[in-house]
């Protein structure tokens, strides 16, 4: 069973930045893509970053909301992916999650908790 654990969510006033982290317990370095999902209250989760593996190459998308403030990378040394939000707003709010890119019921974690104040 796998274990996966987000952290680094937290309150920040608009314009704010958090650093979220996801750390799994088993390698994560032959999974092509990883990503980001956003769950805000009354809306279902939905990718708002991802980090892609083609020929030995990573590349990044973005929704558009957040594209130009957030910054996803990871770290298949230590089996973890991170996202860098900056300039945050009160839309960014929710609870944000790690999961492979199509989602795997498998890697679901408990989620960390972000919430921006206007």
């Amino acid at each position: 069973q796998v274990q996966v654990q987000e952290s680094g969510g937290g309150l920040v006033q608009a314009g704010g930045s958090l650093r979220l982290s996801c750390t799994v317990s088993g390698s994560i370095s032959g999974i092509d893509s990883m990503g980001w999902y956003r769950q805000a209250p009354g809306n279902q989760r939905e990718l708002v970053a991802r980090i892609e593996r083609i020929d030995n190459t990573y590349f990044e998308a973005y929704e558009v909301s957040v594209k130009g403030r957030f910054t996803i990378s990871r770290d298949n040394a230590k089996n973890a992916l991170y996202l860098q939000m900056n300039n945050l707003k009160p839309d960014d709010t929710g609870v944000y999650y790690c999961n492979l890119v199509p989602w795997d019921n498998n890697y679901w974690g408990q989620g960390t908790q972000v919430t921006v104040s206007s």
